[in-house]
């Protein structure tokens, strides 16, 4: 298109151009049907409809403490959890809600022992399992990493047989986010205790911070330009760009223990944390694990990631490296192709099929 003919089709590009970021919040998202199966304060177990489940071991997926678990279904036709159920899987979602000022309190011991235990106890309850795969995402991996590695004491081994962790942290230290939050100066404690649960924007504001050059201009750019060439993708653009600004509160005890497990004193490398004085020793993982990262990944990236290969016990582990983001390598329009197609053959390896 010649530079005039875009001069003269300026007003009409403006106005679609505005009219996609207007219309934001109307996209839909999280479509495919579900049905609660339990809920418990802000936490809702969801189980996804399905007459195709050929796999005796459900899914459980597992999402962060920050945005929204509908990223694990985004939209039709770009949904992990639609691919999940084409290929026969019985797909549970965990959906931590919006926490309020009621929540505040909320450590992760909340998260691990009772919100995430209470889910695959029902899980399986649902199912008529006896076991079930762990699907962890971003802060979900490391909850569901904590969980495995929690001392149970009689209660024997947890009932997972598989654990899947994508781009999961485990020593944030040297990220650029540690930059920020690992001085020791900053009292996590008071600032938990001033805000109660921390705003979700003012997380997302920070997390784009890292990248504020990509976040701040380069979407927004990309946008224009698609308008201004005739293949701007609404349809693409809308449900991600909803999910990236709904951003739920981060309860303050949980953020401030989140901030110095991760960033100040990597407790999960050393075996000192402790939940309601159980120790969480990675040592204890012997499932069958498979762990994905990210090679842009610039909130978890890869280095952060791999001492977990070294601490746990398990004799059956795969790492697939892949190019993309922290969110673009599972939910990005390459995944569909490429990712998903070895996830779910790694899945269907190891859960029988019903009998």
């Amino acid at each position: 298109m010649s530079v005039a003919e875009r001069v003269m089709r300026f007003p009409v590009n403006a106005l679609e151009y505005a009219n996609i970021l207007l219309t934001t919040d109307d996209a839909a998202v999280g479509v495919t049907p579900k049905e609660v199966v339990w809920t418990h304060r802000e936490t809702t177990l969801y189980r996804y409809r399905s007459s195709n489940r050929r796999y005796a071991v459900p899914l459980l997926l597992v999402f962060a403490l920050i945005n929204r678990p509908d990223i694990f279904d985004l939209r039709p036709g770009s949904s992990l959890v639609e691919f999940l159920l084409e290929e026969g899987f019985d797909v549970f979602l965990v959906d931590w809600g919006y926490p309020d000022e009621e929540d505040a309190d909320m450590g992760l011991d909340e998260f691990v022992c009772d919100e995430l235990d209470w889910a695959v106890r029902e899980t399986l309850r649902a199912s008529g399992a006896e076991e079930l795969t762990l699907v962890g995402w971003c802060i979900g991996a490391t909850l569901c990493a904590m969980y495995c590695g929690l001392d149970r004491g009689s209660r024997g081994r947890v009932p997972v047989r598989n654990l899947v962790e994508l781009t999961m942290p485990i020593d944030g230290r040297q990220s650029r986010y540690a930059k920020w939050v690992g001085d020791p100066e900053l009292d996590v404690e008071r600032v938990a205790e001033l805000y109660g649960s921390l705003p979700g924007g003012a997380i997302d504001f920070a997390n784009k911070m890292l990248k504020p050059v990509t976040n701040f201009w380069t979407t927004y750019r990309r946008l224009w330009d698609g308008v201004q060439d005739g293949n701007a993708r609404r349809e693409s653009y809308q449900p991600m760009a909803k999910w990236v600004g709904d951003n739920p509160p981060f309860p303050g005890r949980a953020w401030a223990e989140w901030i110095e497990l991760m960033y100040r004193d990597a407790g999960l490398l050393r075996g000192r944390v402790r939940l309601r004085d159980r120790l969480v020793d990675l040592r204890r993982i012997d499932q069958s694990v498979l762990v994905i990262t990210a090679g842009a990944d610039h909130i978890a990236s890869r280095p952060g990631t791999m001492p977990f290969f070294d601490l746990i016990s398990s004799e059956d582990v795969e790492h697939m490296d892949r190019p993309g983001g922290h969110i673009g390598l599972v939910a990005g329009s390459a995944a569909r192709k490429e990712l998903w197609p070895e996830m779910s053959a790694w899945l269907a390896e190891r859960s029988e099929p019903k009998s």
